[in-house]
């Protein structure tokens, strides 16, 4: 909703006439963040159209995208790929604001010279800092779940597993994965592949466990999860 707004709100200024509106640069934004095409061009055409309109038809088509994300790839997986990612961008950019206010710092004294009270200054410059922050924290999220791709692939290689957080998922890898840097398109594939065929596995001889998910209970039977028993070894 925050990256809807600041579109309109950038390129239609309150009040204006649809002929000054920067329509290219709308449809280039709504691309980039919600990699969605719409009929920007003709709206303006419309008579009677206001920024309110159009914040609201944007609003409605990224709801739209998103629920039919949620639809196919199901509430519980999404649910936890929004937390790791959202956190994950968060812990990017309030790393990186840390070491801008500890630059800040170095410099503001400086403006003493320039007859500026060097702590008014730096309470400035530090909001429009974290302001700042916060615009890049939802733009970024918004990027990454709107063109994310969990690809159910038969021919996938990895695992299928029956996690705590989320069905089908081996959340350890899924996190390492955003931390990685995020989800490109059809970046899961490996991690979201149905189950192998069942494999005759003996508790006593593991060379007949083949690969074992770390979610899976361990195949020595002591019904610990694989990655708290044998895995850990591993």
């Amino acid at each position: 909703a925050n990256v809807a707004d600041d579109i309109v709100e950038k390129h239609i200024p309150k009040d204006s006439y649809p002929e000054t509106w920067d329509v290219t640069q709308i449809s280039e934004d709504l691309k980039g963040n919600f990699d969605l095409e719409l009929p920007v061009t003709d709206w303006v055409k419309e008579e009677g159209i206001s920024q309110d309109m159009v914040s609201e038809r944007i609003h409605t088509a990224a709801d739209a995208a998103y629920a039919a994300q949620v639809e196919k790839n199901s509430p519980d997986v999404m649910r936890h790929v929004e937390k790791q990612i959202v956190l994950q961008v968060l812990d990017h950019y309030w790393r990186e604001h840390l070491v801008m206010l500890d630059h800040l710092r170095n410099v503001v004294g400086l403006r003493g010279y320039g007859q500026r009270d060097p702590l008014n200054e730096y309470k400035h410059e530090a909001f429009e800092l974290f302001n700042s922050l916060i615009g890049k924290w939802h733009e970024t999220s918004t990027q990454q779940l709107m063109r994310m791709e969990i690809d159910f692939d038969d021919d996938g290689e990895g695992e299928y597993l029956d996690a705590d957080d989320a069905e089908g998922v081996d959340i350890d890898e899924v996190n390492a994965r955003i931390a990685q840097g995020g989800f490109a398109p059809k970046a899961l594939s490996a991690l979201m592949a149905p189950p192998a065929e069942p494999v005759e596995r003996d508790p006593d001889d593991a060379a007949t466990w083949g690969k074992v998910g770390r979610n899976e209970q361990c195949p020595c039977g002591s019904g610990k999860k694989f990655k708290h028993c044998h895995g850990a070894l591993v």
